[in-house]
């Protein structure tokens, strides 16, 4: 009898192994009043929430230009990715919130005309409705920000904007906004087709809201330092210049960051080797000291 009952003991391991995985939905919907359309977001459950009652940290991971919120997913691997970093103790098991910036306009901004409204949706409606439907830690401590190319930007963007909310912000090989006005009037022209004679108040404090380096440049240092940075962007990448210059605005004004420059260009394969190290950044917030 004993022959038949020690294979069974020794494979009991392996089975509660293998049982420890997340969970990803990559189409969940929530109504937008502000953007007038139903919103769509994925969003990573870790492995053990469905057999706790306790809640957990939270992780923005917002995705690129061409993406949708199934980006990270698809080609990101968090789910492998994130399962294996909480497996092997290097993340905090958390809950991982991807919204979908590509339906209706392309962008995480209000538009200048501020007839689209994304980034009100994001703080007024997206956050607010994740954070009671699902048990996530609604403070400060225990919430982070990160993102790829156009999301990377977003992740500057928001932690800028609402420094009080975010413990720790990743930008990855980020598009940071415009490095002068001249430059954002010629994005808005190729980009929207937008060749408005804007009153030259509403151009400059439009700039001064999206351009990443004008606000680590400008506002108060101390704002800055209270969230956690860590930068990264890869040494063949076409956004290198902007996440350089920003760097070296931080250095100057002695903001604490992580500054990352690795082999590599725009890719998937950059952004999945990276995203490992995001989970340990942040989780390092989300811990006791």
């Amino acid at each position: 009898m004993l022959k038949y009952i020690l294979p069974i003991i020794f494979l009991l391991p392996l089975c509660s192994t293998h049982a420890q995985s997340g969970k990803v939905y990559d189409d969940v919907s929530m109504t937008s009043k502000i953007l007038d359309s139903q919103r769509k977001f994925a969003i990573y459950l870790p492995p053990d929430y469905e057999t706790s009652q306790r809640s957990y940290p939270v992780l923005y991971l917002l995705h690129g230009g061409g993406d949708d919120q199934t980006g990270w997913v698809q080609f990101g691997e968090v789910l492998r990715i994130t399962d294996n970093a909480i497996r092997e103790g290097k993340a905090t098991p958390m809950i991982i919130v991807m919204p979908d910036a590509n339906t209706g306009r392309r962008g995480y901004f209000n538009d200048i005309k501020n007839e689209w409204r994304y980034e009100d949706f994001f703080f007024e409606e997206l956050m607010p409705y994740v954070e009671s439907k699902y048990r996530i830690k609604g403070s400060k401590r225990f919430r982070a920000i990160a993102g790829l190319s156009m999301g990377g930007g977003g992740s500057f963007m928001y932690a800028l904007h609402h420094p009080e909310l975010f413990s720790s912000a990743c930008p990855l090989s980020a598009s940071a906004g415009p490095l002068s006005e001249e430059q954002m009037k010629e994005r808005l022209a190729r980009r929207y087709d937008d060749n408005t004679d804007y009153p030259a108040d509403v151009m400059q404090q439009y700039y001064e809201r999206h351009s990443a380096l004008f606000m680590m440049e400008n506002l108060p240092v101390d704002d800055i330092k209270s969230v956690r940075w860590y930068i990264d962007c890869g040494d063949d990448d076409f956004l290198y210049e902007g996440n350089s210059l920003i760097h070296i605005a931080m250095r100057k004004r002695e903001i604490p960051h992580e500054y990352r420059v690795r082999q590599g260009g725009h890719t998937w394969t950059y952004w999945r080797e990276a995203l490992p190290v995001v989970l340990g950044f942040v989780s390092d917030a989300f811990h006791q000291y």
